[in-house]
């Protein structure tokens, strides 16, 4: 049965590494883990996006369908770098993991 081939799989990490048993975990690196009385299980990113939001400073912006005016013509003057070039690409980071998780 499954449950034997886990607990097999289990002895043998445990006798190769240093294993704790730490139950059923309510979150992963940036996904919530919800149980369901009906046995299924949810995962769900909406506290990491929120979190994401407050550090950019993007708490209270309203979502749309497309973020960008479809007429628009961009050039590279005339824009304002982004202050903090580190904290840019972290943020960028963070957006292509909830990307990439989902």
């Amino acid at each position: 049965s499954s449950s034997l081939v886990l607990h097999d799989l289990i002895a043998k990490l445990h006798s190769q590494f240093a294993l704790k048993n730490l139950g059923r975990p309510d979150y992963f690196p940036g996904i919530e883990v919800r149980y369901l009385p009906s046995g299924t299980i949810l995962l769900t990113q909406s506290k990491y996006i929120r979190d994401l939001l407050h550090r950019a400073n993007m708490a209270e912006a309203k979502g749309i369908t497309t973020p960008l005016v479809s007429s628009l013509k961009l050039s590279k003057f005339g824009t304002d770098e982004f202050p903090d070039p580190h904290e840019y690409r972290s943020i960028v980071g963070a957006l292509q993991y909830v990307t990439l998780t989902r």
